[in-house]
């Protein structure tokens, strides 16, 4: 099975246990426990009050992009790799009547989830569209702020994913994700373990690595700011079924896998920032 179709695989069947309320299962422990490092306590409950269960329950992210991405009423969004819909109809909110929110997802039972999350929470600013991060299904220039939770870091082509991003955003539009970095040298056979137990499938970037190629995308004014530091003895019990010492490596991998919130901007058709 090749990158791809591991993760439609993986979001099929977590809409599925979703659609059958059984809940989802993100990496290696289950959403919405208090317990998981990974996608606990990511929205405030006043946030997610009005929002349909099962698109709570399908957030399979790592962080909040909505709450940081600054929208601004009438603006249009685009969520790549949206799921159940969670960021998506809380960004519809956000952007207003006036606006627009698109998610983009490339599973038929995940679009069918958050369509149907859409219709329970009455959300008429919103479109979900199918289609591949790394082949936009939208025009050049047409929406002004691209999010994403947790999910560049599931493909294997990312230089087209920002190349794509860059297309479609209007001049001085801003690119605000959620994703898991990786921050500085961490032993391959660590690092590989490591990126399998948050869930990158195809591999998480080194923050560096992320920084140029959104640099060599385009963009400007680039940005990653940790939210949340993953620690190796969070996922001791992981590791240890891997044949990992985790005692022997926990000093390598200290405080190198976060999930952060990577801001940057595409240029101004002058070549200045955009605001």
């Amino acid at each position: 099975m090749d990158i791809k179709d591991a993760v439609r695989d993986k979001y099929a069947q977590a809409a599925i246990r979703v659609k059958e309320g059984d809940g989802t299962c993100c990496a290696s422990t289950c959403c919405g426990s208090s317990a998981d490092p990974i996608t606990s306590n990511l929205y405030d409950k006043d946030q997610v009050a009005t929002l349909p269960t099962e698109a709570i329950e399908a957030s399979l992210g790592c962080g909040n992009p909505t709450a940081l991405a600054e929208l601004r009423p009438g603006e249009t969004v685009l969520d790549l790799g949206s799921g159940g819909g969670i960021d998506v109809l809380l960004s519809a909110k956000r952007v207003g009547s006036t606006g627009k929110a698109y998610g983009l997802d490339m599973t038929d039972e995940m679009l069918a989830l958050a369509r149907e999350n859409q219709r329970k929470a009455g959300a008429e600013n919103v479109e979900f569209l199918k289609g591949e991060i790394e082949d936009i299904p939208l025009p050049d220039n047409s929406v002004d702020v691209i999010i994403s939770n947790c999910v560049i870091n599931l493909s294997g082509d990312k230089d087209r994913v920002f190349a794509e991003a860059f297309r479609v955003l209007k001049p001085g539009g801003r690119f605000a994700v959620s994703d898991i970095v990786v921050r500085g040298e961490v032993p391959p056979e660590i690092r590989r373990s490591m990126e399998l137990w948050v869930g990158c499938v195809a591999g998480a970037l080194e923050e560096r690595e992320y920084v140029g190629k959104l640099a060599g995308a385009g963009f400007q004014g680039i940005a990653v700011e940790p939210t949340r530091v993953y620690h190796v003895d969070d996922a001791r019990a992981f590791l240890s079924d891997r044949g990992i010492d985790i005692d022997a490596v926990a000093t390598l991998a200290k405080e190198k896998f976060m999930s952060a919130f990577v801001r940057a901007k595409k240029p101004l058709r002058d070549g200045t920032r955009g605001t």
